[in-house]
């Protein structure tokens, strides 16, 4: 999935590969990831600021996309389980991951969220621009995220903040949910999970095309409690 700054398809993409009326998610990213190789391979900056002083442990990739959190969290030393509706982005992972030297930490599965999670009991959960232009039950899912979180785990959630100009999405219109919005909509028991970050920070982001914009990023971070 993950539509990221980094692997976004631009404008002319979307034009010429967006969603059909009758079209699946699964068809929908499957045409997205097979349109665009090279695209999405770097990390996300958020996940590498928070993850870099951790010491590794087992990590999940929501949405990994093509790959490049999932890749640098297993050169970090992470055990990663990278999980995607496409199975494009699935088998690319992998083969990336082997050609890296890094096959053995990552374990690529396609799952359609709104279905299915993946098993384990993860140190780090990763929900890099977990959005997309189709129905899904975002809260749940990442609800389901939280409580499959390891004592003092921590789950991360970097969403748009506002539209980059290569974005899929370019309704003037649409409401980016604030931090402090997805915690309440997650609504998870402050007795067992601590948002130890809620903040709206601006970066220079590089879109597929390598031009560049100043994005805004919604960033939650919540700490499962240590005991």
């Amino acid at each position: 999935m993950r539509p990221t700054d980094q692997s976004q398809p631009t404008d002319e993409t979307v034009s010429e590969h967006g969603a059909a009326e009758e079209e699946s998610a699964a068809q929908f990213w499957e045409r997205i990831h097979r349109a665009r190789g090279g695209w999405g391979t770097r990390v996300n900056p958020l996940l590498a600021e928070v993850a870099a002083p951790l010491r590794p442990g087992a990590a999940l990739d929501l949405g990994c996309g093509p790959g490049g959190d999932s890749i640098w969290l297993a050169q970090q030393g992470w055990h990663v389980t990278a999980v995607d509706i496409s199975a494009t982005a699935v088998q690319r992972v992998r083969a990336r991951a082997r050609e890296l030297g890094v096959g053995e930490l990552v374990n690529a599965e396609r799952h359609d969220l709104a279905d299915s999670f993946p098993a384990g009991r993860f140190d780090l959960v990763s929900a890099q621009y977990f959005q997309t232009p189709f129905e899904l039950p975002r809260a749940d899912i990442l609800r389901t995220a939280a409580r499959a979180l390891r004592p003092g785990g921590l789950l991360l959630v970097v969403d748009h903040g506002s539209t980059a100009p290569w974005s899929w999405n370019q309704d003037p219109d649409i409401h980016y949910p604030t931090p402090d919005e997805t915690a309440a909509e997650l609504a998870l028991d402050p007795a067992r999970w601590s948002v130890l970050r809620a903040d709206m920070p601006r970066r220079r982001a590089t879109g597929p095309a390598g031009e560049t914009a100043t994005v805004v990023d919604n960033v939650l971070l919540v700490q499962r409690a240590a005991v």
